[in-house]
């Protein structure tokens, strides 16, 4: 082994730092080129929030990363009920991450109702419950309450898909 890669063994968290850095560069060149006009009624403009993130999120990844070469470690997940040594449930991560697939799939064309729906129903499925009518009742619910609660509480209007003028 090189003295580089000796001298670095056992600080994975320079991993995280160095991400922290990169999206927090990706941020601040996002904002930057965001294109607004000169507002005298809103002084601070919608550039101000993204760059406050990007500089936190680079001050951070720099403060990561002084800690970990001074020695700092995070500390192992030490939960009361997680078996650390017991191997990934692929039956449960797989269908669950299927669900989330199949939403970023179908929302732009199925719209927010149908796949929220599918995305609620195929995580709790995934999650073991074995509840189908309950959980597809609950799942169209909480589809519709997000759908509408984002447009009337936030002004948000979510894709509607095969739903367009029925919603």
């Amino acid at each position: 082994m090189s003295s580089t890669t000796t001298g670095l063994k056992g600080r994975a968290e320079l991993g995280v730092a160095l991400l922290l850095g990169v999206v927090g560069v990706l941020v601040f060149l996002d904002a930057n080129g965001l294109v607004t006009p000169y507002s005298q009624s809103d002084p601070v403009g919608p550039k101000t929030v993204p760059f406050i993130v990007s500089g936190l999120l680079i001050i951070c990844a720099v403060l990561l990363a002084i800690n970990v070469l001074r020695g700092g470690k995070g500390e192992a997940e030490g939960g009361e009920d997680v078996d650390l040594a017991h191997p990934a449930d692929w039956k449960t991560v797989l269908p669950l991450a299927g669900a989330f697939i199949l939403n970023i799939l179908l929302i732009d064309w199925a719209g927010w109702v149908i796949s929220g729906t599918v995305l609620f129903w195929g995580s709790v499925l995934a999650l073991g419950s074995r509840r189908y009518i309950r959980d597809g009742l609950i799942s169209v619910a909480l589809s519709l309450l997000t759908f509408y609660g984002f447009y009337l509480g936030l002004g948000i209007a979510l894709p509607a898909g095969l739903l367009e003028g029925i919603l």
